[in-house]
């Protein structure tokens, strides 16, 4: 019991020595009051992990950027007009406006590389379902879909049907790894779920999960915050986490063991995501791209989306606050606007580009502030739940790395076919599991019509087709199709080809053989 003692005498006394060089005291206050030697090995290991026990450096470096970084909050005035240009044409591709011969060629090559096992995907999964209002992570949300597939089952068939795709048309097996950027609060649920479901019947040495980074939550006095006594308020470190992420976790060699050479990167919360989407990728590596990114068309000059661009001769997005009113209702001949490219968070990238964002670039990166409430202890031990922001989190930006990409290219996709994100509870008036769900299914009607679908009602009256509707609109009819046996609604004929279908109608891989030998 006194070697017990004396260890922790002597752990306190390292720690609190380095604690105090950086201002942060405060952080062992409650050390005393710790529930037995688990709790102030937690804390201490916490604390370890925050600084260099030396010098504090790391934790009093964290602190000082927070601080820069609030103290500058609100100063970043509109860029001036002639430091922007748009993205120049010739590395600019489109889903609607390039040839169809082109389309063709980019699908052809992105297969051929999938059927080489050169794809994988990246799925950044670090947040939590905070403004959705559920405790548990996005990618496990149901929005509501006959089959109640949640967001994860969605993406794992996609990805089954794109091995597949990419199989048949090179007669060969192939696979697309799947790798999952958790955070410390996402990982254990996520990794939870796909063991309950059997990966969705993917070979679990193919879906590799790892964590990213946390960083301590800075109070607007410089203080680290402590959310309870003897816990750190810490948050993920943003998705652009990923760069050190890869390196920590050994992914970049997992990746090049497997001989890995392009990956598709993406956020969980998009219910319309390709995974590994052929188009895209072939259309990349047809350019030589060593980065690129898909974009949609922005629906108003002022929607609060950032844009991809070039900003003095290199490429980033820019947020919207920061696009002088005059650039953002800039339009060309053609009546579209200038700057359009609305930024969606689905990359492309090279393997290579991303050891070198690893190796050399990532501490180039400067945080992104943001405010948020933060419980927190106070002085005399007890539990604050503040009515207003009081923590300074600083997060990396996963599209920070475009300005180090020597040929980078950007891909222009329909917004109703390919980003529908789920951010928020119903209550909101959009991004929510409502928008989600109708974008679903409104797809998956358009590709029944598109392949003969007949909709028919309770009594077997035929509902009048509509081939476009308001974002706020259901579908005339309610139509559900498994990824299973559609990756981009390719295919349907032989299921759908003047069949009469009665809403809700379900088409999974049951129904389709049904269907087929009808």
């Amino acid at each position: 019991m006194e070697a017990l003692e004396e260890e922790e005498a002597a752990l306190l006394s390292q720690l609190r020595g380095a604690v105090s060089e950086c201002g942060q005291g405060h952080l062992l206050d409650f050390w005393p009051e710790l529930e037995g030697p688990s709790q102030r090995r937690a804390l201490a290991e916490a604390l370890r992990g925050m600084l260099l026990l030396e010098s504090g450096q790391a934790l009093r470096d964290h602190c000082r950027r927070a601080m820069e970084a609030h103290r500058s909050q609100g100063e970043g005035a509109p860029l001036e007009p002639r430091r922007m240009e748009p993205l120049p044409g010739q590395f600019l591709g489109s889903a609607s406006r390039s040839p169809p011969e082109e389309l063709r060629a980019w699908q052809q090559e992105g297969l051929r590389q999938i059927s080489q096992n050169k794809v994988g995907v990246l799925l950044l999964a670090g947040g939590q379902g905070t403004r959705l209002g559920v405790p548990y992570p996005k990618g496990m949300y149901d929005v509501g879909l006959p089959s109640c597939k949640t967001l994860y089952q969605i993406q794992a068939e996609r990805i089954r049907r794109v091995e597949q795709l990419a199989g048949e048309r090179f007669q060969t097996q192939c696979t697309v790894p799947w790798y999952i950027m958790t955070s410390e609060f996402t990982l254990g649920p996520t990794e939870r779920f796909f063991q309950e479901h059997g990966y969705f019947h993917l070979d679990k040495t193919n879906v590799v999960m790892f964590e990213q980074r946390m960083l301590p939550v800075v109070g607007f006095d410089g203080k680290v915050i402590l959310e309870e006594k003897g816990k750190v308020a810490m948050a993920p470190d943003g998705n652009g986490g990923l760069y050190r992420a890869l390196m920590d976790h050994k992914i970049l060699e997992d990746m090049e063991r497997r001989g890995l050479q392009y990956i598709h990167v993406y956020c969980v919360d998009n219910i319309l995501v390709k995974m590994a989407d052929p188009v895209f990728v072939g259309f990349c590596i047809s350019k030589g791209a060593d980065c690129g990114a898909k974009v949609v068309e922005k629906a108003y000059p002022t929607e609060p989306v950032g844009v991809v661009c070039c900003v003095d001769g290199v490429y980033q997005v820019v947020e919207y606050s920061e696009i002088p009113l005059e650039l953002a209702q800039r339009r060309n001949p053609d009546g579209r606007l200038t700057y359009s490219a609305g930024n969606i968070c689905n990359h492309f990238f090279t393997v290579d580009f991303l050891r070198a964002v690893g190796e050399k670039f990532e501490p180039q990166l400067k945080p992104h502030l943001a405010i948020k409430k933060v419980p927190f202890v106070d002085k005399e031990g007890n539990l604050v739940k503040p009515l207003k922001p009081n923590g300074i989190k600083l997060e990396k930006f996963v599209f920070d790395v475009f300005q180090f990409s020597k040929n980078f290219v950007a891909f222009e996709v329909q917004r109703e076919e390919e980003f529908s994100p789920l951010k928020n509870a119903d209550t909101a008036e959009k991004d929510t599991p409502t928008t989600a769900r109708r974008a679903l299914l409104s797809q998956h009607y358009r590709w029944a019509l598109k392949a003969g679908a007949v909709f028919v009602d309770s009594r077997g009256e035929r509902i009048p087709e509509k081939q476009s509707f308001r974002e706020d609109e259901e579908p005339p009819a309610v139509c559900e199709i498994s990824p299973l046996v559609s990756y981009f609604g390719e295919g349907l004929e032989k299921y759908l080809k003047s069949k009469e279908l009665q809403s809700p109608f379900l088409l999974d891989e049951i129904k389709a053989e049904t269907l087929q030998q009808a």
